[in-house]
């Protein structure tokens, strides 16, 4: 509203002067574009670095949120990545030593008992085809051949264990675990940039135009709590009649004069406005051409920025 009143103000002064005669001068004012500083996340404004009217370096902390929220989810984020850390270790690595050992000697037992029932096998077989009696019946050689048969089952068993064993878990399950730590890897991740959004750094050096919450008070995510203004973005805006507005260029130089400043300050013209600021509600005649005027906007030179503030008047003289 301030700013459009300063519009409505200064294009009246541009038409009354165009009424009578070619001002030296254009009526115009100062313009600060301000950087309002916010987190994403709400929280306690627990410190204010800053103070309205400071003067900030960039990089400086402009102000900080309430980290606990962020900071205790963090801690119990990285205990459960820890938890399936060690899971997933364990599922690689595959069974302790003592439990390897433990079917190791089964398997010796099995093989140790397997080389025993093949000779017995064999014995028996020999004293049948020696003996031209029937000492060792049909019924016996299969007994001992199933005892044989059963044996090397046995043995191929253990084999099988030892071996399921020393690979570790299972394809599915080792493959489960790893998602399990890359989501907990992710999600601690989140919670500490999170956690650094908490606390604010002004991207720029500039002035602290307004501090809009007190330590203490509570503050909504995405509300501003710092209004910084850049020497950058500090402009001049004037108006000019459309009779003037081909003589100037984006990049012409222009001279501003401020009360209480003997010295004029310098600036370059970075905008022109496309259409009229004021419209007459009549058919463009050559009369109502004269009460149209067009924004401009300059740029001061950067060592002049520190004397200009925001709504201050000014007069904008073209070379």
């Amino acid at each position: 509203m301030r700013r459009s009143k300063l519009a409505v103000y200064f294009a009246v002064l541009a038409l009354s002067a165009c009424s009578e005669s070619a001002p030296p001068f254009f009526q115009g004012y100062v313009e600060g574009e301000y950087v309002y500083v916010a987190s994403p996340h709400g929280g306690e404004l627990v410190r204010l670095g800053v103070a309205k009217g400071d003067t900030v370096a960039a990089g400086a902390v402009l102000f900080e949120l309430d980290p606990n929220p962020q900071a205790l989810q963090i801690e119990e984020t990285t205990q459960r990545l820890e938890q399936a850390r060690s899971k997933l270790a364990d599922l690689e690595k595959g069974l302790r030593p003592s439990e390897l050992a433990a079917i190791e000697a089964r398997l010796a037992r099995a093989r140790t008992g397997l080389g025993g029932a093949e000779r017995e096998l064999e014995r028996r077989r020999e004293l049948a085809e020696a003996s031209a009696s029937e000492a060792v019946s049909a019924e016996e050689l299969d007994r001992f051949r199933t005892d044989r048969d059963m044996r090397r089952s046995e043995v191929a068993s253990f084999e099988a264990e030892l071996e399921t064993a020393r690979l570790g878990g299972r394809d599915d399950a080792l493959a489960a675990a790893r998602n399990e730590v890359g989501a907990l890897e992710a999600a601690r991740e989140e919670l500490r940039w999170q956690l650094d959004q908490k606390s604010a750094t002004a991207a720029a050096a500039g002035l602290v135009q307004d501090t809009l919450y007190r330590v203490g008070e509570y503050v909504q995510a995405g509300r501003a709590v710092i209004a910084l203004l850049p020497p950058e973005n500090v402009k001049i805006r004037f108006f000019v009649p459309q009779a003037k507005l081909s003589a100037l260029h984006i990049g012409d130089a222009v001279e501003v004069h401020v009360d209480g400043l003997d010295q004029r300050i310098p600036a370059r013209i970075r905008f022109l406005a496309n259409e009229a600021e004021f419209t007459p509600p009549v058919i463009y005649s050559k009369e109502s051409r004269t009460k149209l005027v067009f924004l401009i906007e300059a740029v001061p030179e950067a060592s002049f920025v520190d004397r200009l503030r925001p709504g201050q008047p000014l007069e904008v003289h073209v070379n």
